[in-house]
């Protein structure tokens, strides 16, 4: 593991997007963990999850702790996607990129229900497949 990432289960866009990464990480170098699990603050007992469900959070393999889109282009870069991320850590891109990513976190089931129909999950988990 090299990324952990502590995700919204329950956010259909969130957990599509992990789907993704999943089936990209051919490595296995990413470590998805579930905010909604309910052994989580026993698991992870550093990280808080309220404050965690309203950005983005994750955590290196030598325990440095990165939020936001930060978590994002990390892992797209482990999978080797760093060209789908590449703008985010632009000069000019990354203030814009951050302050959307931090209205998209607050408003991400409203976001979610726009483009799928969905709010939150059906059964409370998307899961990943």
């Amino acid at each position: 593991m090299k990324l952990r990432i502590f995700y919204d289960s329950q956010c259909p866009l969130c957990a599509a997007e992990m789907a993704k990464l999943s089936r990209c990480d051919k490595a296995g170098v990413i470590e998805l963990a579930d905010l909604a699990d309910v052994n989580f603050a026993e698991r992870y007992p550093h990280i808080d999850a309220q404050y965690a469900n309203q950005i983005l959070q994750g955590e290196t393999d030598k325990g440095e702790i990165l939020q936001g889109l930060d978590v994002t282009y990390l892992a797209w870069s482990l999978v080797g996607k760093k060209h789908y991320v590449a703008p985010l850590h632009w000069p000019m891109v990354r203030p814009v990129a951050d302050f959307l990513y931090l209205k998209f976190a607050k408003h991400r089931h409203k976001v979610s229900y726009l483009l799928t129909g969905k709010k939150r999950c059906d059964s409370g988990r998307c899961g990943i497949s």
